[in-house]
């Protein structure tokens, strides 16, 4: 199966047990994967034959900077889950979502929560 990647996309979002962080917010970094079938785009060089990452990216910017969820597991799963509903050539994502500050005490380069979900789920 092929894939469109889409690599350590940084937002600042309001996620968290925390009061803190829902109210002063923190960054996100998020990696997706697109598993879908490109050929047909590859041989006919035709868009309509695959599915913009721009368009993808432009859905996990609003769900990550507008909405609000106490765990990163939440925040993973509305990303796949909409953009399965919105994307028909797409066969299963893979959803990264990276906490580089996360309040625990500690020397960590993030926390991290990564789901696959298929189609047929």
């Amino acid at each position: 199966m092929d894939k469109i990647i889409l690599s350590n996309l940084g937002f600042y979002g309001y996620h968290g047990v925390l009061n803190e962080e829902k109210v002063l917010g923190q960054k996100f970094f998020m990696d997706v994967e697109l598993f879908l079938d490109t050929k047909k785009a590859g041989i006919s060089d035709d868009m309509n034959q695959s599915v913009s990452y721009a368009d993808v990216y432009n859905i996990i910017k609003d769900i990550t900077e507008n909405k609000k969820f106490n765990l990163i597991e939440a925040l993973a799963e509305n990303v796949a889950s909409e953009i399965l509903e919105k994307f028909i050539l797409i066969n299963s994502i893979m959803v990264r979502v990276k906490k580089p500050e996360a309040p625990v005490s500690g020397m960590f380069d993030y926390f991290a929560v990564e789901i696959r979900r298929d189609r047929n789920e």
